[in-house]
């Protein structure tokens, strides 16, 4: 018997091995790793696909809150009520998650969220009442007055819609009206899939939006001891800490929304993130807020879970003693670009003469900056980001005007 035939087949056989071995040890672990247990429980059919196609978001949902509690991806990717759905290899979901989809959980937290200038008054002061339903600009001026009755920001209209799209829906968008009658998206600050209270905490995840020359949190935060403090000792932070728990062993150096949203040693917390301000800092005039007393009181709550009782209140007192005085430089100017309407010296659209410009970036820029900086610590930019630039601009604004009324015949 000739074994020629027998060997040649082995070799072959053993080469098809080998072969096999090799493209399979090419191939890339998200297709050759086994999920586990708890994992296929909670993923069920959709990772089969979603796990090829998307791995990293399927390995974030795995290492969320939401996995470890076996809330599966159609517990929240299923149509809520009023959504469009769509039939998806079998399962019928949402063509598109909203802050409805979070609700049905979490309602409560919703509900703090829309009474919050996070929802429809962030989407207000770039597009005005565009999109919000009538009852939902109602319902927020209840909260927030003035903040959602109001017309679309002039530089909408002049920057055009692509700069508007691309630049202010991307933070203003947290506020968006819904197709479902909710507003904005939890993900705004939770991200997609993680459902992270880690990230929500981060300095950085509200500095995605709170940044730059007109809302400068982040910039003042990472100057500020506590920013210093917090970059030295991240690591040893519980950042996934419950909110319903959290101490000060946990955070004893505090981020945005340790101070803004947190429950900390007890406190109660919120999703309104302007429920302890006392101020309306942004305005160009600074007035105390309808809860300024009950606000200031939760906010020094806040602060005396670190610091002595004397130390808050002189924070306090010299900050307030900026928001006057960056109030008497903003009214000096305020003045003047009223007296050059009313004396018919300038006219046209808003944003139309280089004067218009000066003036909205001596209140809307520096005039912030200033007033932040000092509640925030940020010794920089009450001094050289805020009142400098604003005594620059109030020279040349007044120049200015001088120039316009001799143009005019008009002094």
């Amino acid at each position: 018997m000739s074994f020629r035939p027998v060997f040649i087949a082995v070799v072959v056989a053993f080469g098809l091995i080998v072969s096999a071995f090799l493209v399979n040890r090419a191939r890339p672990r998200v297709e050759t790793d086994q999920p586990s247990a708890a994992f296929v429980r909670a993923s069920g059919k959709c990772a089969e696909c979603h796990v090829q196609q998307q791995y990293s978001v399927v390995h974030e949902y795995e290492m969320s809150v939401h996995a470890q509690k076996n809330v599966n991806c159609l517990d929240c990717h299923q149509g809520a009520e009023s959504q469009r759905t769509k039939d998806h290899h079998g399962f019928v979901i949402s063509t598109k998650l909203t802050a409805g989809n979070c609700r049905s959980c979490h309602d409560p937290i919703y509900q703090e969220f829309l009474r919050s200038r996070h929802a429809a008054p962030s989407w207000a002061a770039v597009f005005g009442q565009e999109g919000l339903r009538p009852a939902q600009v109602d319902f927020s001026e209840r909260f927030q007055p003035g903040g959602t009755r109001r017309p679309a920001h002039p530089l909408t209209k002049i920057e055009g819609a692509s700069a508007t799209t691309s630049g202010c829906a991307q933070c203003h968008g947290v506020g968006r009206p819904n197709d479902d009658g909710t507003i904005g998206t939890c993900t705004s600050c939770h991200t997609r899939h993680t459902s992270s209270v880690a990230i929500a905490r981060l300095p950085a995840t509200c500095g995605q939006c709170h940044l730059g020359p007109d809302h400068s949190q982040l910039e003042i935060y990472e100057e500020s001891k506590h920013g210093v403090m917090f970059h030295a000792q991240e690591k040893l932070l519980r950042l996934d800490a419950p909110p319903k728990t959290l101490s000060t062993r946990d955070m004893f150096v505090p981020t945005c929304a340790t101070c803004h949203m947190s429950g900390l040693n007890g406190q109660k917390v919120t999703h309104d993130p302007s429920d302890r301000l006392s101020y309306y800092l942004a305005d160009p005039i600074t007035k105390p807020r309808p809860n300024h007393d009950r606000a200031q009181l939760a906010m020094k709550q806040v602060c005396i879970q670190c610091h002595a009782p004397a130390l808050i209140e002189r924070v306090y007192a010299d900050a307030e003693k900026v928001v006057a005085a960056t109030n008497e430089k903003v009214q000096a100017a305020t003045d003047i670009m009223s007296a050059l309407r009313t004396d018919g010296v300038l006219a046209g659209a808003p944003f139309s003469q280089p004067i218009d410009f000066v003036y909205f970036d001596l209140w809307h820029y520096d005039g912030r900056t200033s007033k932040h900086g000092a509640f925030m610590g940020g010794a920089d930019f009450v001094q050289w980001h805020g009142n400098y630039p604003m005594l620059a601009r109030t020279v040349q604004l007044r120049a200015q005007a001088e120039e316009l009324r001799r143009r005019r015949g008009r002094p």
